[in-house]
């Protein structure tokens, strides 16, 4: 697939370039500018695991973004596609995820659609999968929970990588074994174990406003309860948030309960094969994807 490396919009002159060449400062300033509560330092770790292209005019001013993160060879989430609002009704989405079609290749896409991105995706062929609620607010300390017969929990180290990879392929469907192994590096982890083996995990790490939860895998709602809960209480009192697509069911009613109530919405869209998260699994028999790890990551 092939698309203009350059175009006039309104006024401006945009030329494509390498995102992985501009100043985080810019970055950081274009998503101030629509209301997203990325730090430069959420900049950061987007950039060490992704790639990207950015649209500036003639004076080097970044007026759109997108990037796209791929999981293997087969696989890639696409997110941070942003425009200027002085952009947004001039055509520049579709313009830059043209280009990002012609940079991914034969590759599955999955992306996070806001409802104004919405009717994009689906002209480009992608279809929608399930809704993603982002829960936030001051954390309250969640009522004592039960911990899971037979299970314990611990905290997460480096040397569990491995197996939160194994849980994390199962929910996801494919392999986040980079994604994860840097999420260590700037999260705290909870672990729940039956017979020594890991059966369910939950991180933290800080994020926007605050701290965010997630990725969260578990194979039942009371074992993503069990994991999620000591961040919950770690956190009382101070900001948190937790992107989840579970819309029913005793671990949404646990986080509005822990005073993360619904404040968004955004759709999990595919295209190419159906994504995992489309809601297949048996939650009975697979882990099951409970939490993000972010809108852009899935």
């Amino acid at each position: 697939m092939k698309a203009a490396k350059s175009i006039r919009l309104s006024s401006f002159e945009l030329k494509v370039g390498d995102i992985a060449g501009v100043e985080l400062e810019k970055l950081h300033a274009l998503s101030i500018s629509v209301g997203w509560p990325h730090r430069a330092e959420d900049w950061q770790l987007l950039l060490e695991m992704g790639e990207g292209i950015v649209a500036q005019d003639e004076i080097g001013r970044v007026l759109v973004t997108a990037m796209w993160f791929p999981f293997g060879a087969s696989f890639a989430t696409v997110g941070m596609v942003i425009t200027s609002p002085r952009l947004q009704a001039h055509g520049a989405g579709r313009w830059i995820m043209n280009n990002v079609l012609a940079r991914v290749g034969s590759r599955n896409l999955g992306l996070s659609a806001t409802r104004a991105a919405h009717r994009l995706y689906l002209s480009l062929g992608f279809s929608p999968a399930r809704v993603v609620y982002q829960c936030q607010g001051e954390a309250a300390m969640p009522a004592s929970t039960l911990l899971p017969a037979g299970a314990s929990l611990r905290d997460i180290g480096p040397a569990d990588l491995a197996r939160l990879v194994e849980l994390d392929r199962n929910a996801y469907g494919v392999d986040r074994s980079a994604l994860l192994a840097r999420l260590l590096d700037v999260s705290k982890g909870v672990a729940l174990l039956r017979e020594d083996r890991i059966q369910a995990f939950a991180l933290c790490r800080p994020f926007g406003r605050g701290h965010v939860v997630g990725p969260v895998v578990a194979g039942k709602d009371d074992d993503a309860i069990a994991v999620t809960s000591p961040h919950v209480a770690e956190h009382a009192g101070q900001f948190l948030r937790l992107d989840t697509r579970q819309e029913t069911g005793p671990f949404p009613a646990f986080v509005a309960r822990s005073g993360l109530p619904v404040y968004d919405t955004v759709t999990s869209m595919w295209l190419g094969q159906p994504w995992a998260v489309t809601g297949e699994q048996d939650a009975g028999k697979l882990p099951v994807t409970y939490a993000l790890a972010s809108q852009a990551f899935g």
